[in-house]
């Protein structure tokens, strides 16, 4: 693959994209690119206000951008309900879904339904949205759904008999168990739509170490300073950065179920190139049960 960057993406006019998490870093230069070229862009975040500022500043970019702003916390099933409704309601096209947002290395903090907020953010929020606008989704043109990961996934595992960390917490440790469960969901929906013969590409992302507020918003103490010096020292922009999921989303060659992320060395910078989960995470056997287990919790069913 040739170094790819956003001058290679294609007139987007006449597809919509929903990004989670579109107020600000790789969300808001994912939106931006989309409506540069021309896309329609719900751009969903829990912030109204940054939210509505994002809209603006891609406005002033390019005059009569067709993006929106919808409020949505992730960490909520009731608001990701909400969401999705209104979504359907207000008959918006879902072409792609681009499953970006996140929450980093927090101290342990249960959500309203009493999910650990990491696990409860960065996975069961973007699986029961993704469940819910599934059938929204499959009715799209060259429909793609493309959900962000981290390099962090490697060194992660799903602790099926502590999920919300009651026995034990370490916020790095729950954090890999959510990116883990984003690769384990990002493949088992590429093999679900594959054997039903539904024409929705599911693909993964990461961007390496790029520089946005995740690293410093939730992390506290010693690991949020550590956060800011690598920021500092060792990531490339969230321009950058977002061009995996870019990739993923909108390139007529990236292929359902396959991994996008920087080519530079240990994949922490470049431009998009295919790349390998850890050996853990295509474990299908594993992935059915974080499956099965997300049904439960978020009381959604994809109707394939």
């Amino acid at each position: 693959m040739d170094r790819w960057t956003a001058a290679q993406i294609n007139d987007e006019r006449g597809r919509s994209f929903l990004v989670t998490g579109a107020n600000s870093g790789l969300g808001f230069e994912t939106a931006r690119e989309l409506a540069v070229h021309g896309a329609r862009v719900v751009l969903a975040s829990r912030s109204e206000a940054k939210g509505l500022a994002a809209v603006d500043r891609i406005k002033a970019e390019r005059r009569g951008a067709l993006v929106e702003f919808r409020l949505l916390d992730l960490a909520d099933l009731d608001s990701v309900r909400a969401f999705a409704a209104a979504i359907t309601s207000d008959a918006i096209t879902v072409d792609v879904l681009v499953n970006n947002a996140g929450l980093m290395y927090p101290p342990r903090v249960l959500t309203r339904q009493g999910f650990e907020s990491q696990f409860a953010t960065n996975h069961l929020g973007h699986f029961a949205l993704t469940g819910l606008l599934f059938d929204t989704i499959r009715r799209g043109r060259d429909a793609r759904v493309v959900t962000v990961s981290s390099l962090e996934h490697k060194r992660g595992s799903i602790h099926f008999d502590d999920l919300a960390g009651e026995r034990s917490y370490s916020p790095r440790r729950f954090y890999q168990q959510s990116k883990f469960a984003n690769v384990l969901f990002g493949l088992e929906l590429d093999r679900r739509v594959r054997a039903a013969g539904i024409p929705v590409r599911s693909l993964l992302a990461h961007p390496g170490w790029a520089a946005t507020n995740l690293q410093t918003s939730a992390p506290t103490g010693v690991m949020k300073q550590l956060m800011r010096i690598g920021n500092r020292l060792l990531a490339q922009s969230a321009a950058i950065g977002a061009l995996s999921q870019l990739y993923a989303a909108v390139d007529p060659a990236a292929e359902s179920g396959c991994f996008y992320g920087p080519d530079g060395l240990g994949e922490l910078r470049g431009h998009p190139t295919e790349v390998q989960p850890a050996a853990s995470a295509r474990v299908e056997e594993t992935a059915r049960q974080l499956w099965e287990v997300s049904e439960e919790l978020t009381g959604v069913t994809f109707r394939f």
